[in-house]
């Protein structure tokens, strides 16, 4: 199962080497379209897949031979391919309003993101029968082509942009962008028909009402957990000035990218956690195993946010000049993904006990915390004030599930300990804040060491032997 999780993480790796080519020819407000196109597109795939790629996993698991499993996957690629499609014609119809409505009128962005959504939600269903059917080498194949695809046309359109393929008035224009990223959705879902061997669309009202009542509770945590990690772009652009809200998104959208790491290892670390803690488990072995495991993830965040706010004006440099003005909210982006990272492992009591109603409370109550806090920030504060709602609202998700996982499944958390790795990185990251106005070189040696520091009080407090460690990888190698 790991190589469909990885194969996710290099294609975001990949993704992200757009960042530093994008920022340094785009302006802020021409980048901030391309921030608030692409924050927009993950919302409308979790509302029209309709959590149907898990309905699929379910019951194509469960069915009593390979007729009743094909019935399953028609019926779902189905469902999600009419909402695909009845999407797509409301968004043909109502374009020009559309348009209006986001700010783009005399422009293609919004057609141009209908089809890319299209594709995208058609595809949904048989990459996850590619996953079923453990079709690994075809599924990673397809996802990695799309990627590169998509990356070598931008290059193509931004850099050489031959003058039959001048379809918009600036060169730099985001719409080469969504092109590009449209003619990767369009392959990679032909690729895809390939794949279906025969097996045509088909709705069964029956069975798709039974996949469909098993979808909902996921369908609306997916929506709102989407919608949290999201939606503080949309209100950057309407609560913010029109004069300045694109470039102020085009700013913060860059450096939100560069807190990407730590996302990256909640992402691995997941791979790793979820197929482990939802195996079969002894009762108390899970509890230990989960209490020891939160305290080692958050020393590993705190040392990546160590690495990344010490060293932050060379991490700044991934980023074109007019976008650095930003980086004084990195703390707070990597603290709101350190946090995510928190509530997955205090998800693991309600996914391993099946209690996964608590699932909706937790993300509806993040949602709230998000909607509110940004109405009173992001018209003080701008897109710092962003940030710091997205904190609050991870940080209320994380004493909820504490509170609901203590209240119904007491997990024995070593609270003090990881206290006093947070009191550590802290003091540390203050102390860093005075060595700003020092030469490069001393601060550079000044942030080393507190570095080394956080590193060895962990390893000495934790008595983890490294060398150990080093010869048991050598040993796998």
């Amino acid at each position: 199962m790991a190589i469909y999780g990885i194969s996710s993480v290099v294609a975001r790796l990949l993704n992200y080497l757009l960042v530093p080519y994008y920022t340094r020819f785009m302006t802020p407000a021409e980048y901030g379209i391309i921030t608030d196109i692409y924050a927009l597109i993950p919302f409308a795939l979790v509302v029209l897949t309709m959590g149907m790629e898990s309905g699929y996993f379910r019951f194509a698991a469960k069915a009593e031979g390979e007729d009743e499993r094909r019935r399953v996957y028609a019926t779902t690629w189905g469902a999600v391919l009419m909402a695909a499609t009845l999407f797509l014609g409301a968004v043909l119809l109502f374009e020009e309003g559309l348009s209006s409505a986001m700010g783009y009128a005399g422009s293609d962005y919004v057609w141009i993101m209908g089809l890319i959504i299209f594709f995208d939600v058609a595809g949904a269903i048989p990459f996850a029968r590619l996953r079923q059917e453990g079709r690994a080498l075809r599924f990673v194949t397809i996802r990695l082509l799309s990627v590169i695809i998509n990356i070598g046309l931008c290059i193509w359109f931004y850099s050489a942009q031959p003058e039959m393929f001048r379809f918009f008035a600036e060169p730099s224009d985001p719409g080469y962008a969504f092109v590009a990223n449209l003619i990767a959705s369009t392959l990679t879902f032909i690729l895809l028909l390939l794949s279906c061997r025969g097996t045509l669309p088909r709705i069964e009202p029956k069975r798709l009402k039974t996949i469909f009542l098993y979808s909902l509770p996921l369908l609306l945590s997916g929506i709102a957990g989407t919608a949290n990690e999201f939606i503080d772009r949309q209100m950057i652009k309407f609560l913010m000035p029109a004069e300045e809200s694109l470039a102020a998104l085009g700013v913060y959208g860059a450096v939100v990218k560069i807190g990407v790491v730590m996302l990256l290892f909640t992402q691995m670390y997941r791979m790793a956690a979820e197929p482990f803690f939802l195996a079969e488990f002894k009762k108390d072995e899970f509890k230990n195993s989960n209490a020891e495991v939160m305290k080692y993830f958050v020393i590993v965040s705190l040392a990546i946010f160590l690495f990344i706010t010490l060293f932050s004006d060379l991490f700044a440099l991934i980023v074109g000049p007019d976008f650095r003005e930003g980086m004084y909210i990195l703390p707070m982006v990597l603290v709101s993904n350190a946090l995510s990272g928190v509530v997955l492992n205090l998800s693991f009591w309600y996914k391993q006990t099946g209690a996964t109603k608590y699932a909706i409370w937790i993300t509806g109550t993040g949602l709230v915390f998000t909607i509110v806090f940004n109405i009173l920030l992001v018209p003080v504060l701008g897109y710092a004030g962003a940030a710091l709602a997205r904190v609050i609202c991870e940080l209320a998700m994380v004493v909820l599930s504490y509170r609901l996982g203590q209240k119904h499944y007491p997990i024995p958390y070593n609270l003090k300990a990881i206290f006093t790795y947070v009191a550590v990185a802290a003091v540390l990251w203050g102390l860093s804040l005075l060595t700003t106005q020092l030469a490069p070189a001393l601060k550079y040696l000044c942030n080393s060491a507190m570095l080394i520091l956080f590193f060895v009080y962990a390893v000495r407090r934790e008595r983890i032997n490294i060398g150990g460690l080093v010869r048991s990888v050598l040993r796998l190698k």
